[in-house]
């Protein structure tokens, strides 16, 4: 018999995990203040877009091991493990939000019945899960549980593979009970365990994507030199993923990382440090690198184009951070295009999955839902977003339907001979 679970929060994160934890044969009910939301979300209709969950959560519904309420004293008294997977947005200053951690918390304590486990999925500073413990004593002093700090390393746009495919499963905990049931609880992942303080454990999330975007900065860092001295990039880190200490993954320069994760991650990491009095200069490059590079992408778009942009019509293809999501948090195009529109060029994006939500953001360009009605006419074609749709455009069609052949590429993901050959004049990061 599987656990009773409740998942407080239904983004990428609870959403996510409450359903895998269902399809895996565990009782989930999954909460969230938004009345209407969890309308939809008992209808199997979706707030995000992600591949695979809709049937996962369709398919659970039907089997009676997936609910959705906005009762949370009602999920948290059913139920034995309680997720807390709110959101922990940035503030200005790049410190973690974590009221809405806060407010869970309490909630959790005021519904409580017998021993329950609490677990932390959000991504939270250092030390958030023993200020969650004593907020739960100071509010239900009888209260029988634990706090244990259970981060998650999913990818948005592939997020239902890497639950059913983990990498590893961290587990900070003070009772080594708690931690166990943790444990057995994601044995049907097949994943590794560690088994940390939960301050390692909070820190552990922050410390990969911390390290990750640091491999996005570089590469680009070793395009824009290979630029300067006429090397291809592409090669360059195909030799050093080749070294294993090294690897292939995140060493595809292009115009920065963006999301929910590793700009928040990135600056939260450096707020980190200067809590402890640690000036973390390494990370602090890493955010301005990342800045720099879609100012240095736009500047790219005007030198193509002879040095002038302005009253010209570029065709951006693509908004979203990263393929296969509808998710457009610090998505460097949106950026990219601001700056074209201010150098004076007419902006017609395109985005298979978010062009009618990236229309408030960008209300100066026309959103496209069809790449061909994107490109009619335009004096170039900007790449920003790796989509299929995009890669795989008949380019004969779109020589004809641009006024001049013109592509600059922000994410390589066109072959550059290929193109060329078709009589493009093809711009890309870090090749020559």
């Amino acid at each position: 018999m599987g656990e009773r679970i409740a998942v407080i929060g239904t983004g990428y994160v609870g959403l996510v995990s409450g359903t895998c934890f269902s399809e895996i044969g565990h009782h989930v009910v999954c909460v969230d203040k938004d009345a209407d939301k969890i309308q939809s979300l008992s209808r199997a209709e979706l707030p995000i877009y992600e591949p695979d969950l809709q049937q996962l959560v369709q398919t659970n519904l039907q089997r009676g091991r997936l609910s959705f309420t906005s009762d949370t004293a009602l999920a948290v008294s059913g139920s034995d493990i309680v997720f807390l997977a709110v959101g922990t947005p940035s503030m200005e200053d790049g410190q973690v939000d974590v009221s809405q951690v806060t407010s869970a918390a309490i909630q959790i304590a005021m519904a409580m019945e017998g021993y329950t486990i609490v677990v932390l999925k959000s991504t939270v500073p250092v030390g958030t899960a023993r200020r969650v413990e004593n907020l739960i004593r100071e509010y239900n002093p009888e209260a029988l549980f634990s706090v244990v700090s259970n981060p998650e390393f999913l990818r948005e746009g592939s997020a239902v593979r890497d639950t059913f495919h983990m990498d590893r499963i961290v587990i900070g905990a003070t009772e080594q009970e708690a931690a166990d049931r943790i444990a057995r609880l994601h044995e049907p992942y097949g994943a590794p365990v560690l088994f940390t303080d939960r301050e390692s454990a909070e820190l552990i999330k922050y410390a990969s994507n911390a390290f990750l975007a640091t491999k996005i900065s570089f590469i680009n860092e070793m395009a824009n030199l290979c630029e300067k001295v006429g090397a291809n990039v592409e090669l360059v880190a195909a030799g050093m993923g080749m070294d294993k200490r090294i690897g292939t993954h995140f060493l595809r320069p292009g115009i920065g990382y963006g999301g929910s994760c590793f700009p928040k991650d990135t600056k939260a990491q450096l707020k980190i440090a200067e809590h402890a009095d640690y000036d973390f200069k390494i990370m602090r490059a890493v955010i301005e690198v990342n800045r720099l590079q879609r100012e240095r992408f736009a500047d790219k778009v005007e030198q193509a184009l002879g040095g002038d942009v302005n009253g010209l019509k570029l065709a951006v293809m693509g908004l979203t951070f990263k393929p296969d999501t509808d998710d457009l948090r610090d998505a460097p195009a949106l950026d990219i295009i601001e700056l074209l529109l201010a150098k004076g060029a007419q902006i017609r994006a395109y985005d298979p999955v978010a062009a009618q939500a990236a229309a408030p953001l960008i209300p100066r360009a026309v959103c496209c839902t069809d790449p061909y009605e994107a490109l009619q006419d335009a004096d170039a074609m900007v790449i920003t977003t790796e989509w299929d749709t995009v890669k795989s455009l008949d380019y004969a069609e779109v020589h004809q339907l641009l006024r001049s052949p013109v592509i600059i590429d922000g994410r390589n993901c066109l072959q550059a001979d290929t193109i060329r050959c078709l009589g493009f004049h093809y711009v890309s990061v870090g090749r020559p």
